[in-house]
């Protein structure tokens, strides 16, 4: 079940709701907006089973962690239908909601932030990836 829409974006909807509608909507895409070296080193949503595959796009780059100049030009350019639903992930739901936003701003009309993200909170022991998010929920995922 998603949130309630908020005026800046679509809204926040839970791992499972995201891998269902982009199963289930041909024009859904994901866009997971963390940084080379996560999508490298904790890894990436597999999109295969579904014949897609997420569209990688900093958020903010490293090593410096300052904001992607290039990342609004880049979004274009990997989803140019802007009516289309884009789902938006990153370690834990913060990067995606602010990449959600700033779509909304250019003119996406369905741009969602994925809540939990793919790492989701931490747990008791301070480690990710066993509590919430993409990887606990036990959804398609690769490392390299």
């Amino acid at each position: 079940m998603s949130a309630p829409p908020n005026r800046n974006y679509a809204g926040d909807v839970g791992v499972a709701d995201a891998m269902k509608a982009l199963t289930d909507d041909a024009k859904a895409v994901l866009v997971d907006v963390r940084s080379q070296p996560e999508w490298t080193f904790v890894g990436l949503p597999d999109l295969n089973a579904i014949g897609k595959r997420p569209h990688c796009i900093e958020w903010q780059v490293f090593p410096g962690m300052s904001a992607n100049p290039s990342f609004l030009t880049q979004l274009a350019a990997a989803v140019p239908e802007r009516s289309a639903p884009v789902y938006f992930l990153c370690r834990s739901g913060a990067r995606s909601r602010a990449a959600a936003i700033a779509a909304t701003e250019a003119g996406f009309t369905r741009a969602y932030n994925i809540a939990g993200g793919f790492e989701g909170d931490l747990d008791e022991k301070g480690h990710r990836g066993s509590r919430t998010g993409w990887k606990a929920a036990g959804l398609p995922w690769r490392q390299s």
